[in-house]
């Protein structure tokens, strides 16, 4: 066994498929170490061609088997997908305060369950600490990263209309997908009534012509079955692109069942070293040497080994002189905004199973402006159109020749979206690590210690007010 690298890369989603591409594709020999099973591209994606009633109980997930699934359930977990999901009862972690961290720990990691949508960030973004007197200044600018968005999105392919707005910068756009003739009403509607704000097809990493590199990657079909793995490499994802671009070099060993437990900190030379992992399967412990470690495991677990990675150095954690590792989470909030029904457009339809929906870029507090508004920093919504299915009919409990008509045609129009909200850093806002609480391969469990604040509380409630008014406006019910 090969103990010694050019480099490590500790995960196998996207940003460690990226460095490790990256990393081979510049001569490197490059261990990538995944804490969870070998997945294939196209091989060990099992329900990716199945009709729901292909699968035991049409896609759908018993109650029993939810109970694996505690925690992982709220983010959709069914019958199709939930071998790219954690179960609860393998890979617990600690609430203080309710957490929702949604895992697929496999090679390719979330890349394979993530929801594609792309977005750059602007000078609005990188400005927001300094100008708010928030936290620390980032210590770049929209203009110094413009050309490394470029480089990514050539290569994964994202799809979009370019809109020219100083909040959302514009991607390299593949071609559009198109808006249903019920969200091209409420976009018209928005753009006469609102000259603050604009609707447009979601930003999404699809490829929608041509071929991207990669393991064959090809135009999206349409199928919106993108959470069970893509047999086009359609969406971009670790399997399809990066990774095997990574092993075409030569360059790459891919260690699936490997957790990493700790970073090897030399005193002497005040540098990184290594990683050790316990082999999930054997539970031997082995130590990789490299000059070069990326932490690319997510941003909770790659802090969760940086604290348990302890010296006489650094007794509270590898890097943590100032204390805040572990400290200021930010996520998005979400999870609310506003859904109607619209009558009209009976006579029309849509093609295919569109795996986007439609996007309302951020329009509050632009450019530092915050024209009396009660919070800081904004939101931008993301929501969709369509019909109901057969299923609409079952509430009326009806029969006969006239019910089973009905049962083929599609139902009414309704439409919907919710707010993505930006989250301020709070030192109290933290995860940790429980001691009294080891694991099988003895590391100690995460808990999660953090909340949504007032200024969250208060830029939610203008999302849901005016997702409504943006509805109502429309002529929605």
């Amino acid at each position: 066994m090969n103990l010694n690298f050019d480099a490590i890369v500790v995960g196998s989603g996207i940003s460690g498929g990226w460095a490790a591409k990256e990393l081979c594709e510049s001569g490197l020999k490059t261990l990538v170490l995944e804490r969870g099973r070998m997945v294939k591209h196209i091989e060990d994606y099992p329900t990716m061609n199945l009709d729901p009633w292909d699968m035991k109980h049409g896609g759908k997930t018993t109650q029993e088997e939810l109970k694996n699934y505690d925690k992982q359930r709220r983010w959709g977990v069914n019958e199709g997908n939930r071998h790219f999901y954690n179960k609860d009862s393998e890979y617990d972690y600690g609430e203080d305060k309710p957490f929702d961290w949604i895992r697929g720990t496999q090679v390719g990691g979330r890349s394979l369950i993530w929801g594609r949508q792309t977005y750059r960030w602007s000078d609005d973004d990188f400005e927001a600490n300094l100008r708010d007197g928030i936290a620390i200044d980032w210590p770049v600018r929209y203009k110094e990263i413009a050309p490394w968005y470029s480089y990514v999105e050539k290569f994964i392919g994202v799809s979009g209309e370019a809109l020219n707005l100083p909040q959302l910068p514009d991607s390299e756009f593949l071609p559009p997908m198109e808006l249903n003739c019920v969200e091209k009403k409420l976009k018209k509607s928005i753009a006469k009534n609102y000259s603050d704000r604009i609707l447009t097809i979601g930003r999404v990493a699809h490829i929608t012509k041509g071929t991207k590199m990669g393991a064959g990657r090809g135009p999206c079909q349409y199928r919106n079955r993108c959470d069970r793995g893509c047999p086009y490499g359609s969406y971009f994802s670790s399997n399809s692109s990066t990774l095997p671009m990574a092993e075409k070099t030569g360059n790459l060993t891919i260690r699936p069942d490997s957790v990493v437990t700790e970073v090897l900190y030399d005193e002497k030379t005040q540098r990184g070293t290594g990683v050790r992992i316990v082999d999930t399967n054997t539970k031997e412990v082995i130590e990789f040497k490299a000059k070069v470690i990326f932490l690319c495991a997510s941003s909770m677990a790659s802090a969760a080994i940086l604290l348990n990675s302890k010296s006489d150095r650094f007794s509270t954690g590898l890097g943590n002189d100032s204390g805040e590792l572990g400290h200021n989470i930010m996520d998005h909030q979400l999870g609310s905004g506003a859904s109607a029904k619209y009558e009209g457009f009976e006579n029309q339809y849509y093609s295919g199973r569109r795996p986007n929906g439609f996007y309302i870029p951020r329009f509050r507090n632009i450019g530092g402006k915050n024209k009396g508004l009660n919070f800081l920093r904004g939101y931008g919504y993301q929501g969709g159109a369509g019909r109901n299915d057969w299923s609409e009919g079952i509430a009326e409990f009806a029969y006969g020749p006239e019910f089973k008509s009905a049962m083929l045609q599609p139902g009414k129009w309704n439409i919907g979206m919710g707010g993505f909200g930006e989250v301020l850093p709070y030192h109290d806002n933290r995860m940790y690590l429980n001691y009294n609480n080891i694991d099988a391969f003895g590391l100690p469990k995460i808990v999660f210690d953090a909340e949504f604040k007032e200024n969250e509380r208060k830029m939610k409630e203008d999302w849901k007010i005016q997702a409504a008014e943006m509805l109502e406006s429309a002529g929605c019910k």
